[in-house]
């Protein structure tokens, strides 16, 4: 176990294509074993720490699509000691009885720990990132109103919205945006920020994802593919070098991310979807408009509830 978190850390530090990780590309189509899946998992977590420029390069191989855009040459930004010292207090505390909201927060806390350089290329690459810049062209999202829902029609998109939220007795946004300042941070994270927030939970519902364990890890990668999300890319990093030791559920899990990452990368950008003005629309036809088939998922979503 120590060697292949020295290892993974090793490779999360320099990258693929590196001297150090020469056979991650080529051993990704492999049956899963150690060589294959820490240079994989060390892949993403590069990506997600110290190279959010590599993203689309490095999830494109991961998923098996072509690069669409070749990464942009630079050196890789610094992970400190302290990053990699919180990523491992992560993964010891998974099946713990760790709450969904405890490793969401411990996951945002791995923010903390960036290198300085990481929010300035971290911007770089949201405002280059398509639809981006045509989303927040419209301004501030305001937030959705259970009452509006509610006021929607029987099987309408914001009448299973306003279901899905109180069934699950879900907060209508995910966190708070106020109490998290997001209005402090520069353009266009406060907007990306304080947008996914308002449609994660309205992304399940028109992209198909259910609101179980291994959906919620398929839904990062699909709002990592949409906008290139750094949160998500974090949930990614974690998720993987969590299965890094264990070739099925590295499988499954790896099997999830590349099916999410392909339906993110093929789906028409949603951060600028006027939703209200679907409110009252079928779901199905909802996605016509918007041309979003729904998750084809390799695994049945309640793979992780079954086996509970």
């Amino acid at each position: 176990m120590a060697d292949n978190r020295i290892l993974h850390t090793e490779l999360m530090r320099a990258g693929p294509g590196s001297p150090a990780s020469p056979v991650l590309f080529d051993a990704l189509r492999r049956p899963a074993g150690r060589e294959v899946m820490i240079p994989a998992a060390a892949a993403v977590a590069h990506a997600a720490f110290a190279a959010p420029w590599r993203v689309p390069e490095i999830l494109d191989h991961l998923s098996g699509l072509a690069p669409s855009t070749p990464a942009p040459s630079r050196p890789a930004l610094e992970v400190g000691e302290p990053l990699v010292e919180a990523l491992w207090a992560i993964v010891d505390g998974a099946g713990g009885g760790r709450s969904a909201l405890e490793f969401t927060q411990a996951t945002a806390a791995l923010a903390g720990h960036l290198d300085p350089g990481f929010r300035e290329a971290l911007l770089e690459v949201s405002r280059s990132w398509p639809g981006v810049s045509e989303a927040v062209a419209q301004g501030w999202p305001e937030p959705f109103t259970l009452e509006a829902l509610a006021a929607a029609p029987a099987g309408s998109l914001a009448g299973q919205f306003h279901d899905l939220i109180v069934r699950n007795g879900f907060d209508l946004e995910v966190l708070d945006r106020d109490v998290l300042a997001l209005r402090d941070l520069p353009p266009p994270l406060d907007y990306l920020n304080a947008r996914i927030l308002q449609v994660h939970d309205l992304w399940h519902l028109v992209g198909g994802y259910h609101t179980t364990g291994l959906h919620e890890i398929a839904i990062s990668a699909f709002q990592l593919a949409q906008f290139g999300h750094a949160y998500s890319a974090s949930v990614l990093a974690v998720t993987l070098a969590s299965a890094s030791a264990d070739p099925v559920r590295y499988g499954v899990l790896a099997g999830v991310i590349a099916a999410a990452w392909r339906h993110g990368r093929t789906t028409p950008p949603l951060l600028g979807v006027d939703w209200p003005s679907l409110w009252a629309e079928p779901v199905g036809t909802v996605r016509e408009r918007l041309g979003v088939t729904a998750f084809e998922s390799p695994w049945p979503a309640d793979l992780f509830e079954r086996a509970a």
